[in-house]
């Protein structure tokens, strides 16, 4: 079946599944490798890329959602990395493994689009769903408060 898609502002024309994962259709079909695949259960956050804007686990959601839709990965975000969030994740030194960072990003991407200048409390509540097995969770806070422009206490 035939699947179009705009993914990371570019129009795709997919012939797969209907129910194949999202997170397959980015990294095997269309070499889109940023969304990593953690759990497999929407879970862990690794998958996380946006869907019209709003964060979707792309282990568990099909592409046949993101038929006619927009879909933004960790790629699209900044393709050259200075995204606001990309630039503070490395000169706060927040990943050390790396592998959840994409999800990470993506998630405060989305937090940021709605709330320019989080709280602490905005920020642990998004990124809640997102786990971080090296346990970087302060640094990246503090990232997405540094993107933000939103002083440390």
């Amino acid at each position: 079946m035939s699947i179009r898609v705009r993914v990371n502002g570019v129009e795709k024309e997919l012939e797969v599944d209907p129910e194949m994962p999202l997170l397959w259709a980015l990294r095997d079909v269309l070499g889109l490798t940023g969304t990593k695949f953690g759990c497999g259960q929407a879970l862990c956050g690794a998958c996380t890329v946006h869907l019209d804007g709003q964060v979707v686990r792309a282990c568990v959601t099909p592409v046949s959602r993101a038929a006619g839709r927009a879909v933004t990965t960790i790629e699209g975000l900044s393709p050259d990395g200075s995204h606001p969030l990309q630039k503070a994740w490395v000169d706060l030194g927040v990943p050390q493994c790396g592998f959840c960072q994409a999800g990470q990003i993506m998630t405060a991407a989305a937090l940021l689009a709605k709330k320019p200048k989080p709280t602490d409390a905005d920020i642990d509540q998004s990124l809640a769903g997102n786990l971080c097995r090296c346990g970087t969770y302060n640094r990246i806070r503090a990232a997405v408060k540094k993107a933000a422009g939103v002083s440390e206490e």
